[in-house]
């Protein structure tokens, strides 16, 4: 009898986020689960880490199931680094983050905890996926997304990624019959207008709630943003080497190397 693939499971929104709940239902057709994710919610961290505070990280029973269970007070990476280096006694054959509640398509994924936690496995070496839901409702209905989250990671299991990438996988908010399929997508060049509601509290102090617009200056059909909107499953390959390799021979050309 084969063996199960074990799978680490974690996400940004939190122990009890029910999108993570619905991933660890799928999770559980496919291996041996394993949690390990915030006690809190966690969007917007990034790749943060905890380095000036104590990290705690207890086991926890939410709901019925064969998964096994751990809640931290540290980010989404931290929650990666714990599950490697202190509770897993093996490598897992994948780590799946979310399913996040609201979108991470385009320059979303630099500001994401789910892909950062996906990243932060993707450095480890382990394939990693990071999936979103294009609802940011705590109530949002993740039935939809459950068979794509299904195949997008048994494909992962049976055939790997390529070194040095993790995929970030956006869901639209449509019923199951209305999602046209998958298309493998670049990240539309986008970004946010910020703006800041500046208040004053009761004893005076100034303080900000920052919002803003989302702008989409990217009118290609091969981006996340165009799949997303016309009723597909979008998926981008993410490379986590920042090196910008194509500027390498034109700032050699500009004398920094002379003496």
């Amino acid at each position: 009898m084969d063996e199960k693939p074990l799978i680490l499971v974690t996400n940004d929104d939190g122990i009890t986020a029910p999108g993570l709940r619905a991933l660890i239902d799928v999770m559980n057709e496919l291996g041996d689960v394993i949690v390990v994710a915030p006690d809190s919610p966690q969007s917007g961290m990034g790749h943060a880490i905890t380095v000036n505070s104590t990290i705690y990280c207890n086991a926890i029973t939410i709901d019925d199931g064969p998964q096994i269970e751990y809640s931290s007070s540290g980010t989404p990476v931290d929650c990666v680094k714990l599950a490697v280096n202190e509770i897993l006694n093996k490598k897992p054959a994948i780590c799946v983050s979310g399913i996040n509640h609201g979108a991470n398509s385009s320059i979303n994924v630099i500001y994401s905890g789910t892909m950062s936690a996906a990243v932060e496995a993707g450095v480890e070496g382990i394939p990693a996926i990071g999936f979103s839901l294009l609802d940011y409702d705590w109530e949002a209905n993740f039935d939809a997304t459950k068979k794509y989250v299904k195949k997008i990671t048994q494909e992962v299991l049976d055939n790997g990624l390529p070194e040095g990438v993790v995929l970030n996988v956006n869901i639209p908010k449509l019923k199951e019959k209305e999602i046209k399929g998958i298309r493998v997508c670049r990240q539309a060049k986008a970004r946010w207008e910020a703006d800041f509601d500046k208040r004053t509290n009761p004893y005076g102090k100034q303080y900000y709630w920052l919002s803003g617009n989302f702008v989409n200056e990217d009118k290609g059909e091969d981006t996340d943003e165009w799949a997303l909107a016309n009723g597909y499953v979008s998926i981008v390959p993410v490379q986590f080497d920042l090196t910008a390799h194509h500027a390498i021979q034109k700032l050699n050309s500009l004398g920094f190397n002379e003496k």
